[in-house]
């Protein structure tokens, strides 16, 4: 257990993820059945935390069927908490000569606002690491994350995750 307190200086005991029974708490591979529910929480991530592009709902629906069918590309991982999913991420698959191998690259992970703060996201890179939603231990993860999520970004940086170069991106002319 660790005691936390908020901005009001109340505190609360919570349980770390790891002391949490699987059957309450789990990061897993998303099934078809969890199509609707991530497509959802995928439209409230770009709503809470737009970024420079929006995601439509068929294109969402689109990546999930595109890992299903080629999971080579990436995998969507869903939170399941007591039966019911309330997060998801989407893991995609990169080789870097850099790093030397696979890396796994988080490229959304959102957990609803009830269960957030309680160490989802946390277990979801204990997950990665441990094979559990990505084929094998990755030689490293990567993720972007908005300017203004500064939660999102206390969170990666009390995991070791450092800003390395910066990314650019564009889209192809007539696209």
């Amino acid at each position: 257990m660790v005691t936390v307190r908020n901005a009001k200086g109340e505190s609360t005991a919570l349980a770390r993820p790891s002391e949490l029974g699987s059957a309450a708490r789990m990061w897993r591979l998303a099934r078809p059945e969890d199509d609707e529910r991530l497509v959802e929480l995928c439209l409230q991530l770009y709503r809470e935390d737009p970024g420079q592009v929006t995601v439509s709902p068929e294109q969402a629906r689109r990546t999930l069927e595109l890992f299903r069918r080629e999971p080579w590309r990436g995998r969507a991982a869903a939170l399941e908490l007591d039966g019911a999913v309330h997060g998801y991420a989407l893991l995609v698959s990169f080789w870097s000569n850099e790093w030397g191998g696979e890396v796994c690259e988080v490229d959304e992970l959102f957990v609803a606002p009830g269960p957030r703060g309680h160490g989802h996201g946390s277990a979801l890179f204990d997950a990665i690491e441990r094979a559990q939603v990505w084929p094998s231990p990755p030689v490293a993860i990567a993720l972007g994350v908005t300017a203004g999520n500064s939660r999102a970004r206390a969170l990666y940086e009390r995991l070791g995750f450092r800003a390395v170069g910066t990314t650019m991106a564009r889209r192809p002319q007539g696209r």
